[in-house]
């Protein structure tokens, strides 16, 4: 059944747990960024897959797939399961950031968002795992729920590597990237 009527009221529960919470509370505003980054990445994935872009000999849809598992595991800790993310799995983002950021110029400077639509797909991605990061901060700083050590630094790096991605897509397009004028 797709629906419970248990939301009616405006609350919700977490896994494993027969407590209510209102749902603009902390948590429930946390799952729901989560939630929202990791469909969106959905997005990304097919998109990439149309192009069959790749980088350091992996498939970009592949990379994007094992982000999204990873959120899973990233939504269950939220949601109260004895589930956490890995420090091998940060270092597995940055070994991908890395790989990519040594096909790239050095950033000097801020770039306007665009170029190709898959290069602005994943700068919108980008600032999505911002907001699902911010909210998770909340969870943590209020102390809502127990986060693991490593959880904050895989949604930080998760940023680093959409902005990588938006930068290796307009390079692998040859689209050269357009800094702001201020004017």
């Amino acid at each position: 059944m797709l629906y419970t009527r248990k939301g009616d009221e405006g609350v919700t529960g977490t896994f494993g747990c027969d407590q209510r919470m209102s749902k603009s509370s902390a948590i429930a505003e946390a799952l729901g960024a989560l939630d929202e980054i990791n469909s969106f990445l959905g997005v990304c994935k097919m998109k990439t897959n149309d192009q069959r872009l790749t980088t350091n000999d992996r498939q970009v849809g592949d990379i994007i797939n094992e982000v999204q598992q990873n959120l899973f595991i990233i939504q269950a800790e939220m949601a109260g399961a004895e589930k956490t993310i890995t420090k091998e799995k940060v270092e597995e983002v940055e070994k991908i950031i890395d790989g990519i950021e040594k096909e790239l110029p050095p950033i000097k400077t801020f770039f306007v968002s665009g170029g190709t639509e898959l290069a602005a797909t994943f700068d919108f991605a980008r600032t999505v795992a911002r907001r699902a990061e911010r909210r998770t901060v909340e969870v943590y700083e209020k102390g809502d729920r127990k986060i693991g050590e490593h959880t904050l630094a895989y949604l930080n790096r998760l940023s680093s590597l959409l902005y990588a991605l938006a930068r290796f897509s307009n390079k692998d397009a040859g689209i050269k990237e357009e800094s702001p004028t201020y004017k």
